[in-house]
């Protein structure tokens, strides 16, 4: 596991070399880093029209155990706009930890990739390709985290506001790998946490105690129930997720049961600030948002979704280059 660091001041920040496996072990002013590299390269490229080859001669590996649309665009376009090449390798491409263990294959990869993207179902895998690899290790996907979504709503929710600090974000739904990164971020962007789960899918209680820890050094608030409504008081973001994720199928019936009552809508709106907007990672599914909410102005799903490539691409020149955003005045 990557050890935290100490924040430091702004212009100092270098990520090169760096595994980006969970935001628990990244500091305000890391995250932040990450964030206006971001912003700079969706400014300079998208906005100006600018070619920055910054990965030119660079390719990135990309491991798969779980399909992703998001995941898998925003990668390899983001890593060709940048000049660089991604490679994508399903469980039947590499046979992850069958005919060669992870840490072999880590250490394959190393010698043919810059940098390893591995979306899996085990955080554990995550770590054994950390350990054997040579190159950064970048957490597309884990059961226990998911932190390349979390930098895209973040950039979000600051082109939205221009500002993160005092924002609070009311999370309604299940206790997953999202919440679980939101929580080991939010309180170091100065932002409060308000989270509603059904009794008995609550986030992972490591998790939780790491929250609480993370709000009080922080001075923000973290709010937990089991109500929907009383967690949207006053929030400014309104975000859920899948109440049946990948390999859950078969309790599909049991989980629409359990949370009945938790579809976000704008009636769960009515009972926010007055400049709510809605977040959702996607895919999405009409009964954890209704139609009338997700289409409307107050949902930014769609530029949180594009968001995915650009703060990727920010992610990856973060942890292999060492360029320094160039747009003046990027405050995060």
């Amino acid at each position: 596991m990557v050890e935290p660091q100490t924040c430091v001041a702004p212009g100092a920040v270098n990520l090169k070399g760096r595994h980006f496996l969970t935001l628990r072990d990244f500091s305000a002013e890391e995250i932040k880093h990450v964030l206006r590299v971001s912003a700079d390269l969706k400014k300079r490229i998208k906005h100006e029209g600018q070619f920055l080859p910054l990965l030119q001669g660079k390719s990135a590996a990309m491991i798969f155990e779980k399909r992703s649309t998001r995941t898998r665009m925003s990668t390899e376009t983001g890593v060709s706009l940048l000049g660089g090449h991604a490679c994508f390798l399903t469980p039947q491409d590499i046979h992850l930890g069958v005919n060669e263990s992870t840490g072999d294959t880590a250490r394959v990869l190393s010698g043919f990739a810059d940098a390893v993207l591995a979306r899996v179902h085990s955080h554990s895998t995550l770590e054994e390709l950390a350990s054997g690899a040579s190159v950064p290790v970048i957490n597309g996907l884990s059961d226990r985290y998911h932190p390349v979504q979390i930098l895209a709503d973040l950039l979000t929710l600051q082109e939205h506001y221009g500002s993160l600090e005092g924002l609070t974000l009311t999370w309604i739904g299940d206790g997953t790998n999202i919440l679980h990164s939101l929580m080991m971020s939010l309180a170091k962007m100065g932002m409060n946490l308000r989270v509603a789960t059904p009794k008995g899918y609550e986030a992972d209680s490591g998790v939780l105690q790491e929250a609480r820890r993370l709000s009080q050094q922080f001075g923000t608030a973290l709010v937990l129930t089991s109500d929907p409504m009383e967690a949207a008081q006053g929030a400014n973001v309104l975000v859920t997720d899948t109440w049946v994720s990948m390999g859950q199928e078969k309790e599909k019936a049991q989980r629409l049961r359990d949370f009945q009552g938790y579809q976000v809508t704008m009636q769960t709106g009515s009972v926010a600030a007055p400049d709510w907007v809605f977040l959702h990672c996607l895919p999405r599914k009409p009964e954890e948002v209704s139609d009338e909410l997700f289409y409307s102005s107050r949902s930014l799903v769609f530029p949180e979704s594009e968001n995915r490539k650009w703060t990727i691409m920010g992610l990856m020149v973060s942890l292999l280059t060492d360029y320094s955003p160039q747009t003046p005045q990027l405050k995060i």
